[in-house]
């Protein structure tokens, strides 16, 4: 049923996503699925890495222990954007369907009273995107 799952990720809250990997490990290996973790930086030096190469690395690290670990073939595939708060979701979606991505599986928060009037990114993403989105909360 799915080919491609991607899985769009943030370096410096990995700790939020362990769940949503988990899910899409799990997809991954039930329908012998492509894993992609995609991940969306400045090339301005931020609190991850220091330059785009470096945040490269060790988004390539994560796939090939998160790869190891689950006996998948996970790939990495790193987005630079002039402003990620700005062009996260167009971004995201433009990843996924250069990686021909038929399943996009993203952590959210629970929502509160702010998702009322603001979508969160995964909200927004699963809102505005032809393809098939699995929030995890």
């Amino acid at each position: 049923m799915f080919k491609t799952i991607m899985v769009p990720v943030d370096l410096a809250h990995l700790e939020k996503l362990r769940r949503a990997l988990e899910v899409a490990a799990d997809l991954a290996q039930h329908y012998a699925a492509r894993l992609q973790i995609v991940a969306v930086t400045a090339s301005a030096p931020g609190a991850v890495a220091s330059t785009p190469e470096a945040f490269d690395a060790k988004l390539h690290a994560l796939a090939g222990e998160f790869g190891a670990s689950h006996g998948l073939d996970v790939g990495a595939r790193t987005v630079i954007s002039h402003d990620p708060a700005v062009d996260l979701e167009e971004k995201l979606g433009d990843a996924a369907h250069e990686l021909g991505a038929d399943l996009v599986v993203m952590s959210s928060h629970k929502p509160g009273l702010l998702e009322y009037l603001f979508a969160s990114h995964a909200g927004y993403f699963a809102a505005h995107t032809d393809l098939s989105v699995f929030i995890v909360r």
